[in-house]
């Protein structure tokens, strides 16, 4: 059996798995919110409580691990890390304390492992697809044709920065806006032949998971009917309406919302239209892989070519 852990800027999580038939087989999933890119990182470095939170978290992911007869281990940490200044002692504290093979990957690595994750969740796979992965701290965009990557970018959109450093919804837009035309320039000079239009549309990561258990009125999370779970623009749109005059308190009360997420959600659904309205993209398929699933696959790959 393997493992996967992934150090983000709003939570960390652990997915225990392996492969049958060449397949992901995930076995166990744990994950826990600690904010540890709270309070602007980039020029504070990370918040002693939060990476107080966030060690807990990992020391109980590491007496599970004792336990689970795990062969090998991948953690991977992100644009929280690799943004603030006492990123890599946070590092040196989690491998020294804990025995975790922590490591800070970056940008480029952080999108190929979204996008490989996703991959093994696309059914049936579209023959061209641009990945979309909004996280706590950064969002990952990779446009992916005949199972090749062709364009891939990490852009300093996150969630947390969005919701602490924009009070309102009108500077939110703004903010993903500005970091949208980035990445539509940086599409077109490197993917000049690309229209991003007329391929499938996928994302991934919490945000978007969140907002497809919610349209599922979920009250337990079911990995499986998140998969290829197909989003509409207007339910977005609504969404947007419902959610916005209502408190944090009163948005985590409704079904598929989770704890920890009601300050962040209309951000993030605020991102997710803007994307959806800028590539004329009217539909969303919804992808639970993503990194975390894409460092496991990778550790199989790893494992088996040695």
């Amino acid at each position: 059996m393997l493992a996967a852990v992934d150090v983000g800027t709003n939570s960390v999580r652990l997915l225990l798995g392996e492969l049958s038939a060449g397949r992901l087989l995930p076995i166990r999933y744990e994950r826990s919110i600690t904010r540890l890119g709270g309070g602007f990182v980039a020029e504070k470095g990370l918040a002693p409580e939060a990476m107080e939170r966030t060690l807990l978290a990992l020391w109980q992911f590491a007496e599970l691990l004792k336990v689970s007869n795990v062969g090998c281990v991948r953690a991977v940490g992100t644009q929280a890390l690799r943004q603030a200044m006492n990123g890599q002692q946070f590092v040196d504290r989690v491998q020294a304390e804990l025995g975790l093979p922590l490591r800070i990957i970056d940008g480029d690595e952080e999108a190929r492992l979204s996008a490989l994750g996703v991959a093994e969740a696309l059914s049936p796979k579209p023959e061209r697809y641009l990945v979309f992965d909004i996280g706590g701290g950064s969002t990952e965009f990779v446009y992916c044709e005949n199972d090749k990557i062709l364009f891939s970018r990490s852009y300093p959109l996150g969630m947390v920065r969005l919701a602490e450093s924009c009070p309102s919804s009108d500077e939110v837009k703004s903010e993903i806006e500005q970091q949208l035309d980035l990445f539509i320039n940086d599409l077109t000079e490197a993917a000049p032949s690309v229209d991003a239009s007329q391929c499938t549309l996928v994302g991934t990561a919490g945000t978007v998971t969140t907002i497809a258990a919610m349209d599922l009125t979920m009250t337990s999370y079911d990995w499986r009917r998140i998969n290829n779970h197909q989003i509409g623009q207007r339910k977005i749109l609504a969404l947007v309406n419902r959610l916005l005059p209502l408190s944090i308190d009163e948005r985590e009360q409704l079904p598929g919302m989770e704890k920890g997420r009601g300050d962040l959600i209309v951000p993030g659904l605020l991102t997710v239209a803007a994307i959806m309205k800028r590539l004329n993209q009217r539909c969303l398929a919804v992808s639970d892989f993503g990194l975390l699933e894409g460092a496991l696959l990778s550790l199989a790959d790893a494992t088996n070519a040695n």
